[in-house]
């Protein structure tokens, strides 16, 4: 199914990386490196910029791990980005991981003390804020999750636009996740989790919403000294209604591939 759906962060490099160089970014922590695509631009991003790169995967495909046999200035780090975050100072977060309220929640409250602690001004940008899982959380491993935070969930159903719940067919993980059987409610989705964290800190943080690819949200430090430049880099983009409709128009018209894709195969059995 995947191979017509733009659904790499990387999809957004060209809103990534200027964010980036605009907040003068050179140590990068990438949280889920899947295939490596956006891996790979982010290499060569902090090589220019004289920085480095460290990716978090607790099991980092084998195209995204070998592309840091040849970088001095990277490093993959096998581990769950909650056990690896605390020792990960940096200028910049790119968080693409575990799509779940109670993980994006605690890698929030990870990546701000860590800023406090090395006085960097805070910079985060979070793939997936959008629909599906900014309002229903997604797990590739519940067993990770602790029971009073694991929302009712399914592997075997996915979920479609404007149904709460969860349908036959869909937008589904066949076996690779499971999904919150419910969308919305308390905590449950990417930006639940987020919205969660910067409750009680709405003076010190500034947040734009990419509504496209499922959503870029950039959350960052309103008191650095580039804080202006990215507000005014990012205001086009910011919850832009043009794009809010493409990025409609192109999930239903995803959904709708899924639906023939299911007829044919209903009907070849």
């Amino acid at each position: 199914m995947t191979e017509l759906l733009l659904h790499s962060m990387a999809e957004l490099a060209e809103i990534v990386l200027p964010s980036l160089e605009i907040a003068g970014a050179r140590d990068v922590v990438e949280i889920g490196s899947e295939y490596g695509k956006m891996t790979e631009a982010l290499l060569a991003y902090t090589a220019a910029a004289g920085g480095t790169l460290v990716s978090v995967d607790p099991a980092p495909s084998a195209p995204a791990a070998s592309l840091f046999d040849a970088h001095a200035h990277a490093r993959l780090v096998s581990a769950r980005s909650m056990e690896a975050l605390p020792a990960l100072d940096a200028d910049a977060y790119l968080v693409d991981g575990d799509h779940n309220w109670h993980t994006v929640f605690h890698e929030c409250g990870m990546m701000w003390a860590n800023s406090r602690r090395s006085r960097r001004p805070f910079l985060a940008l979070f793939h997936d804020a959008g629909w599906p899982w900014g309002r229903r959380d997604l797990y590739y491993d519940p067993s990770t999750i602790p029971p009073g935070y694991l929302q009712p969930h399914t592997w075997k159903h996915g979920v479609t636009l404007d149904v709460p719940g969860v349908v036959d067919g869909g937008f589904r993980g066949e076996g690779q996740w499971a999904c919150a059987v419910r969308e919305g409610g308390p905590r449950n989705g990417v930006l639940t989790a987020i919205e969660d964290f910067v409750e009680g800190k709405e003076g010190n943080l500034v947040w734009a919403m990419v509504p496209v690819v499922f959503g870029l949200g950039i959350l960052f430090d309103r008191a650095a000294p580039w804080s202006d430049a990215l507000s005014e880099f990012l205001s086009p983009y910011h919850a832009h209604p043009l794009l809010e409709r493409l990025e409609r128009n192109r999930l239903e018209c995803y959904l709708r591939v899924i639906e023939w894709q299911d007829r044919q195969r209903a009907q070849a059995a």
